[in-house]
Order: C-alpha cells, then structure tokens, then sequence
C-alpha cells in the first residue's frame, strides 16, 4: 500500500474490534502504517452496527476503519495463531482488546507474546485496565462515561446523560495512537518493545481531568446543569431571538468587549463584576442580563458583533449544518472515497494536518472488505495457491 505519511514502514497487526482499538489503529494508519485488520471469521462486530448501512455496509464500521487491510483468521485454531504468530515475526505494533483470560486461553497471554517478541509494542485495550479488582470486567463507552463522573455533569434538570458519541472510544483510541507512536520512538532506540495498557475509563478520567482536580481542591459535588456551572462565568449556551448559541468569556477582556458589543456597559463600569471570581458570585444576575438582551436581537445580528471585537461565539449547529460549514468544507476535516460496495461514503477524515503528508492523501484506502485482503496477505508470507485453499477448506482463514 503506497504511503508516504511520517508512520511508512510501520506494520501494524491489529486483532481488536468495536471501535475504540480500530481508532487508534486507523489513525496510525492515516499517519502512513500498514495495518493489517485481523478478524473473526464472521467479521468484526461492528460491521453489524446499523443501521443506517450502505449497501449493507454499515456506517459505524466505515468510519474507523480506512487505510487498512483486512484478514479473516481463526486465532481459536492452532495453525491460526502460528499465522499470526508469522505476521507478529515482521509487525512492529500488536493491537488487542480480548480479555486477558482469553487471550491466555489461546495461547496469546500479554507477557508470553512480550518474551516471545521483546521488540513488538503491544497494546491492550480494555474498559479497566489490566490490573486492579474490575481488571477482568467488560466495559464499553457508555460504562466508561457512567464509571468516570462524566455523566454525573452532564444533562439538564439533575438528570445524568451520556454525551451522545463514542466520547471514550475515540478518547482512548487517540490517547492510544499517541502512546503507540512514542513507544515506536523508543523501539527505534533500543530494540526494546512496550505493553501499552489502555483503559476506558482512564481515558474519560482524562477527559474529566478539570472538574476531578476543582473537586479535590473544595468545590462541591456538581450535578447535571446544562453546560452552566463553568469556571468561567459565561461559558454557556444561551438563547437568541431565533436559536440557541454559545458564548464564551475566558478573560477579562473578553468581558469587557461582550458588555461593550452588547451595551451593557453598566455591567462593565461595576468593580464587583472585573475579576471572574466576581462574576462568578453575581452568576445568576450577569445571565440573567446577557439573556435578556440576547432574546431581543436575531442570532446572526449577535454572533456578528461578537466576532468583529474578538469575543469567542458559535451557533449551536445541527450535524447537517456541521458538514456544509465552510471552515470544516475548507478544511477538508470531511473526506469522501469510493467504496466497492457502499459507494461514495463521506466521513471523518485525520484530525491532524502535516505540511509533509495532505489531508488529501491521508485516505489512501476505503475501509476493507471482510476478509478483502487475506489473500495478497498470505502470499507475503509465502503460502501458494494450494496452502490458501486447504486453509480455507479446514475454515483456519476466511477470503472471500
């Protein structure tokens, strides 16, 4: 597979699915790694996340899993393992997210595949972690969100919700990739291969780093409130004569120019209201003015005199605003490839930019075909036409 990205020469075998393992190993790939999507026989799970589906090919899948290749192998049989064990011989990252019981069952254990390939970064994806009394239990984005105080904050009118998007899959995926690439540093210097432990609810931990470290330092527990009860004392959604935006007031002088913008300049003038830590205890009065000058005036009249004295706004947009605003359409953060068989799917492209490495190149590969690759993947390893067929005849590997 052509690439030219930062990551070229990295081979990647990476045996997890859902989506959080298959983020970061695509985001390796999109930096240039050739990676090798080893699944089930049955395919991974997600590809019957749906709908909506494309041609039968659902969404889910085809959003996390371009620029790989994809082997259908069968790792509970012996000759199956000793043909990942062959790719592991080449590969530079390992990827899983089974249980360690499991893996261990299979001959896979973490420590044994570190003796067996002391060079190899192996990365292990799981809800907790791979130590502590809930090592062994299965997690999934929702239990992450629950277990790690974020949706005891998020939602309106005391009710916990859960942000509506594979938050902690994603969060870890890309926790994931950056540990995976420092740690490929490291093998480049000595030889010396990682065991990556990735954890879920780390990963949200992370996320909720600011309000974990406000309560430690004496806040009081914070309940859902609608995005409201920031640090900064506008940092929130508010209502306009014709929808909801959001403005935020980092500093002082951000207040300043809003209270100037809006003619609220009384509100400027007032010592009490300079500081945040003022605004903060007349929360409720300074909202309660900003409101009600905001229901008077049009959404577009605000947002424009915000922007022109540098105050930080933004409508609160509807995903089909999002994919024809003309900063993400400028961007190119919306990739489109052809697929064989959903056709044109339109995504989430890199989160990143490289003057060496356009975004523009960073889709090299629609996400596979079950199994589209194990075939040209055997023959790398030597195997001919008659040692592929009798390993599909004894259902060891899957090609279509």
């Amino acid at each position: 597979m052509s690439s030219t990205g930062p990551l070229h020469g990295v081979r990647v075998v990476d045996i997890a699915s859902s989506y959080a393992a298959p983020t970061a190993s695509m985001y390796l790939a999109d930096m240039g790694a050739d990676v090798i999507k080893i699944e089930p026989l049955r395919g991974d799970d997600a590809r019957g996340w749906g709908p909506p589906f494309l041609n039968g090919e659902a969404a889910w899948f085809l959003s996390v899993n371009r620029n790989k290749r994809s082997m259908c192998l069968d790792l509970r049989s012996t000759r199956g393992r000793e043909l990942l064990f062959e790719l592991l011989e080449s590969a530079d990252v390992f990827i899983e997210n089974i249980v360690p019981t499991k893996l261990e069952k299979h001959g896979l254990g973490l420590a044994d595949l570190h003796a067996r390939f002391p060079r190899l970064v192996i990365c292990a994806f799981s809800g907790f972690g791979l130590d502590g009394p809930d090592a062994g239990l299965p997690g999934y984005d929702l239990i992450a969100q629950a277990r790690s105080g974020m949706m005891s904050v998020t939602g309106d009118d005391g009710i916990p919700q859960r942000v509506s998007t594979a938050l902690s899959d994603v969060a870890s995926g890309t926790v994931a990739a950056f540990a995976i690439a420092a740690a490929l540093v490291r093998q480049q210097q000595t030889g010396e291969g990682e065991i990556v432990d990735i954890a879920l609810l780390e990963a949200d931990l992370a996320l909720m780093s600011p309000r974990v470290a406000s309560f430690l330092a004496g806040d009081p527990e914070p309940a859902p409130c609608g995005g409201s009860d920031s640090v900064v004392a506008i940092y929130q959604s508010m209502r306009t004569a014709d929808r909801t935006i959001v403005i935020a007031l980092g500093n002082d002088n951000h207040w300043q120019r809003a209270c100037a913008a809006l003619h609220l300049e009384h509100l400027a003038e007032r010592e009490d209201l300079r500081t945040n830590a003022g605004r903060r205890e007349s929360r409720s009065e300074v909202v309660g003015e900003f409101q009600a000058r905001l229901e008077t005036m049009p959404s577009a009249h605000v947002l424009k005199l915000l922007q022109e004295v540098g105050v930080p706004c933004a409508p609160i947009n509807y995903l089909s605003e999002v994919v024809t605003d003309p900063q993400v359409v400028a961007r190119g953060a919306i990739v489109d490839y052809e697929h064989p068989v959903a056709g044109v799917f339109r995504g989430v492209g890199a989160p990143w930019r490289l003057s060496s490495d356009p975004v523009d190149r960073q889709a090299r590969l629609p996400a596979p075909l079950r199994g589209e690759h194990g075939h040209e993947i055997l023959e790398e390893l030597g195997l001919d036409e008659h040692a592929i067929a009798r390993l599909a005849e004894e259902s060891v590997v899957w090609v279509p």
